[in-house]
């Protein structure tokens, strides 16, 4: 009995850390004398129905970060850690949403995908607000409801947190309206959280392209590889201004500092340390507010097995990053078709586009040995149909079809592998005409992954020509997606 207690501890721990870094961890080692400890105290917020999903059911977790002034309790920020910040004061700030990421967990557990959404996406908000940046969804329930409640004489704390639970409503409205995805859990981080969390682990890894200096967020780094904590955390995830592709570069430093958070957290260094582990439960308790419904504990064991590299991070795709709007300034323009389509997609929730049948083709008629191999086939060439006419091909060939989706735009063609089986990603290779191989430690024994870039053509002589008319968020050159599995370089 002793041993499945430590066991659902130890789940419990991953999941609230999860919320922390917005990874989905696995294999920390955590007592079970500080399960008590992590889940004591942690705010709840009413905002997502009962029923909203079982606890081994398909999960879409809506994680936001806030820019708010208080702390998860509802008490004003202290004034040291706003002039570090670079956030003004208490009553400064709109309560917006900066960061806003749906986190998809197969129905029995599997690889997640991290769907970052950009903040300035212009959309319908949810009840009567009419059409604004996503951001502000948050910001006009919230404001309206505190409106409602200061008219009853309700005040200070009790206020801020009440009000923010109408906001969190309309945000995660918002964001199924636009995604078509049902949010089954939320979770907000506050704007110091990364703060807290980065000082608790002793700084997370961090690289740039090309050094920054930036008057709006204080950010003023180095090019190259560097340690970020605290105010420097916030800086780096919060500067959009003079980054040449604006919040959606912004958005790639927070899904690589996500990745990076995640890897930091599941060092033995942070997990062996009585006082990192100490301070950084005390950082979650002051940044992190989780929907009142949310069975941590069910769901931990729907994310048994699950490691920091099996998380992917994908961006909707975007129409135009100047759109010009009566009322709120440039906007980022975004078609709700596609988006709806792109997260189908990547969560593999219906079928790509160009099959006929919407059933996976046999891999009977080829190599019955191949069949061990399990190969995901990403399209990043923008050509419509070319992964799912590869991923037939591999099939014929006897391989076991595994996930087909669209990704970011890159230009050269790879197949990635595990540990040791080089040379079966070879023999893939081989197949596909001489595509180079790569490794990437995150994937499992068995399981492949293969990237159509835009210099890739197939068999019938389709020859990609052209970006797609959708943008995507910017790759990283020739690197695979980001995942919690390393350090990548960015704007």
């Amino acid at each position: 009995m002793r041993r499945r207690k430590t066991t659902s501890a130890i789940r419990v721990a991953q999941v609230l850390l999860a919320v922390v870094s917005l990874l989905v961890l696995g294999g920390t080692a955590f007592a079970w004398s500080k399960l008590n400890q992590i889940t004591d105290g942690l705010t709840r917020s009413d905002v997502i129905g009962a029923g909203a999903g079982s606890p081994m059911g398909e999960q879409n977790i809506l994680m936001v970060g806030l820019d708010t002034r208080t702390d998860a309790e509802g008490n004003p920020l202290p004034e040291d850690v706003l002039d570090q910040l670079h956030a003004g004061g208490a009553e400064d700030g709109g309560d917006t949403t900066d960061t806003m990421i749906v986190v998809h967990i197969p129905a029995g557990g599997g690889n997640a995908t991290a769907i970052s959404i950009p903040r300035d996406s212009y959309v319908q908000l949810a009840g009567k607000f009419g059409k604004h940046k996503i951001n502000s969804a948050y910001t006009y329930g919230q404001i309206a409801r505190k409106n409602e409640l200061k008219a009853t004489g309700e005040s200070g704390a009790q206020l801020e947190t009440d009000s923010a639970q109408a906001g969190a409503k309309t945000a995660i409205e918002t964001v199924q309206q636009l995604t078509g995805l049902t949010i089954t859990h939320y979770a907000a981080v506050n704007l110091a959280g990364f703060y807290y969390v980065s000082q608790a682990v002793g700084g997370i890894p961090v690289c740039l392209k090309a050094p920054v200096k930036d008057s709006y967020s204080g950010a003023n780094f180095a090019a190259g590889q560097q340690n970020v904590a605290g105010a420097q955390a916030l800086q780096f995830v919060r500067q959009r201004h003079g980054l040449p592709n604006g919040d959606l570069d912004r958005i790639k430093r927070q899904q690589v500092f996500m990745a990076s958070m995640a890897k930091t957290i599941l060092s033995a260094g942070t997990l062996t340390d009585p006082g990192k582990l100490d301070a950084l439960i005390g950082a979650v308790k002051k940044a992190v507010v989780v929907d009142t419904n949310w069975d941590l504990l069910g769901f931990a064991q729907q994310l048994h097995g699950m490691s920091a590299g099996s998380i992917n991070f994908v961006t909707i795709p975007v129409v135009s990053i100047t759109l010009k709007t009566p009322n709120d300034g440039d906007a980022v323009q975004v078609d709700p078709k596609q988006v709806q389509q792109f997260v189908r997609e990547q969560t593999g929730s219906a079928s790509a586009p160009s099959s006929s049948t919407g059933a996976p083709p046999s891999s009977s008629a080829g190599d019955p040995a191949l069949a061990a191999y399990t190969v995901d086939v990403r399209n990043s060439s923008g050509v419509d149909g070319l992964a799912n006419r590869v991923a037939d091909k591999l099939a014929a060939a006897g391989y076991s079809r595994g996930s087909v989706t669209n990704s970011a735009t890159r230009r050269t063609s790879t197949v990635y592998y595990g540990r040791g089986q080089r040379s079966q990603a070879e023999a893939i290779g081989e197949k596909l005409g001489g595509v180079a191989v790569a490794s990437d430690n995150s994937l499992e024994k068995d399981h492949f992954r293969v990237y159509l870039g835009q210099k890739y053509s197939d068999d019938s002589g389709v020859h990609p020509a052209s970006a797609p008319a959708v943008l995507q968020a910017p790759a990283a050159g020739s690197a695979p997606d980001i995942t919690a599995d390393g350090v990548t370089c960015v704007n």
